[in-house]
């Protein structure tokens, strides 16, 4: 098991046991998500860290979507229920990239693939030097939005 599922249900058993509601019923989720992921497909596997910290960040996404949505609609109640278990699954996640680290990670791939030539031609090259390393620690759109302006 990963250390990452393995620390996630510890921490379900503790917020059971302090009664904390918010905790325990977004951890719950995040795991029926990574037995999701496991269990899709033709064949059961088990997932490693690398593809928990993908479905915590798939799930982070959803609340900040969901949070925006709400807040938009003048939902706050539900808006504030969203933003809750956002920053809960916040807790398991890297610390994110800033700008400027986003901005320095991608010039640096533009660098090394030589791209900047290229134009925006070479910009799966770039961003498949660039994923692997913000993975999980910044949003791809932005990351996107990014290489697309030092390429352009």
């Amino acid at each position: 098991m990963s250390e990452l599922k393995d620390r996630l249900r510890s921490d379900l058993t503790a917020a059971i046991k302090a009664r904390d509601e918010v905790r325990s019923s977004t951890l719950r989720m995040v795991l029926t998500a990574i037995t999701n992921a496991e269990v899709a497909g033709k064949q059961a596997k088990e997932l490693s860290d690398d593809d928990v910290l993908t479905v915590l960040t798939s799930e982070a996404k959803k609340r900040r979507e969901a949070h925006a949505a709400f807040a938009e609609a003048g939902r706050d109640e539900m808006a504030a229920k969203e933003k809750a278990e956002a920053e809960v699954i916040a807790d398991y996640l890297p610390t994110p990239l800033t700008a400027e680290e986003v901005s320095a990670i991608v010039a640096a791939a533009i660098e090394q693939t030589g791209a900047a030539a290229d134009g925006m031609k070479a910009m799966g090259k770039v961003m498949g030097v660039v994923t692997p390393q913000v993975k999980g620690r910044a949003d791809g759109g932005a990351v996107a939005a990014e290489v697309r302006r030092q390429l352009g």
